[in-house]
């Protein structure tokens, strides 16, 4: 479940938001600001809580997202765990550089097919799955996306996004009652990447 958590955040990152919203006004507003940061660099602490554990799990690190290419999603607490995320693959990279791909579990597919739709500029993928809602300004905004009817719905409740200048919080709430809350802070343009960065992600 933690992977499709990484993947649906992953995919609304990379569909720079591109559905239908009750405010397409402040919506487009939105993109338009996030869309100056192609590629970004933030620290993240994740608090995952679900009926099924007794205490609820927290975790940190560091996230680089690049427009059109993909997320390096690295944990570095509890434990090490670095994950790339493309359009195409999900993949484990070890502390040596080598790379292991992930099988997927419930819920991934479905998730794969959106991105593949979404890579291909088949944006009506994304309208078809969600409804969003947009509110606040553009120094604070909030967009909440809640699925239509689907398989993904039955895995979904829906997803929250804050931010500002550059996203600062995701919410994911699953039909399990699990509850995922994601806050980015230093969050800033990426800069330079480095040779594995680049081939993680698929880049010259």
């Amino acid at each position: 479940m933690r992977s499709l958590t990484r993947i649906l955040l992953f995919a609304l990152l990379l569909a720079g938001f591109n559905a239908q919203a009750q405010s397409p006004d402040l919506l487009h507003s939105i993109l338009n600001q996030l869309s100056q940061h192609t590629a970004v660099r933030a620290r993240f602490t994740q608090l995952r809580q679900s009926p099924a554990l007794t205490q609820a799990q927290t975790s940190s690190g560091q996230l680089l997202f690049v427009t059109g290419h993909g997320m390096l999603w690295q944990v570095q607490q509890p434990y090490p765990d670095t994950l790339a995320l493309t359009g195409t693959r999900t993949v484990r990279i070890e502390a040596d550089g080598r790379m292991q791909a992930m099988h997927s579990e419930r819920g991934v597919s479905q998730i794969s097919q959106m991105l593949q739709g979404m890579l291909t500029g088949q944006l009506d993928t994304v309208t078809r799955q969600f409804e969003v809602h947009a509110d606040g300004s553009t120094a604070q905004w909030s967009l909440h996306f809640t699925p239509k009817p689907s398989r993904m719905a039955q895995v979904l409740r829906g997803i929250q996004l804050d931010g500002g200048v550059y996203l600062q919080r995701i919410r994911i709430s699953m039909q399990d009652g699990t509850q995922t809350d994601i806050q980015m802070t230093d969050t800033h343009d990426a800069g330079p990447l480095s040779a594995l960065e680049k081939h993680a992600l698929g880049l010259p």
